[in-house]
């Protein structure tokens, strides 16, 4: 396994650990800073720049196919961020707020969400603190 792979994992993994957890424990407060940010244009521009540096630096120094179950989850994330920036960046902010908050269901599924970020964080974090670099 790739030093790079066994980084990213352990990088995304933790952060999905900590923000799942942050959200979790402050429903209310993620529920209406989620909904505050996706309705200010000013807002959602700062994200996507922010989100798009993140993504091209994970898809530029990670694009690997092959090579485990890990190295491509981490290219699937990779991927999810950089695509995910560029909705924040060109999609107006009422129609990324419909997707998100209406189209997802976000306020019904938070928990579920929750628990899909804890569940990849474990994943990637176990996967790249167990793993050893060649």
């Amino acid at each position: 396994m790739s030093s790079r792979t066994i980084f990213l994992s352990r990088l995304i993994g933790l952060y999905c650990i900590l923000i799942a957890l942050s959200m979790m424990t402050r429903k209310q407060a993620t529920l209406e800073s989620v909904a505050a940010v996706l309705r200010d244009p000013s807002m959602m521009f700062v994200l996507g720049a922010m989100t798009l540096v993140a993504g091209l630096a994970m898809v530029l120094a990670h694009n690997i196919w092959s090579g485990g179950v890990l190295a491509v989850v981490v290219t699937l994330v990779s991927w999810m961020t950089l695509i995910k920036s560029l909705f924040f960046l060109f999609l107006p902010p009422e129609l990324e707020a419909g997707l998100f908050l209406r189209q997802l269901h976000y306020q019904e599924l938070f928990y579920v969400y929750g628990a899909i970020s804890l569940a990849l964080g474990v994943c990637l974090t176990y996967g790249g603190f167990k793993s050893r670099s060649h």
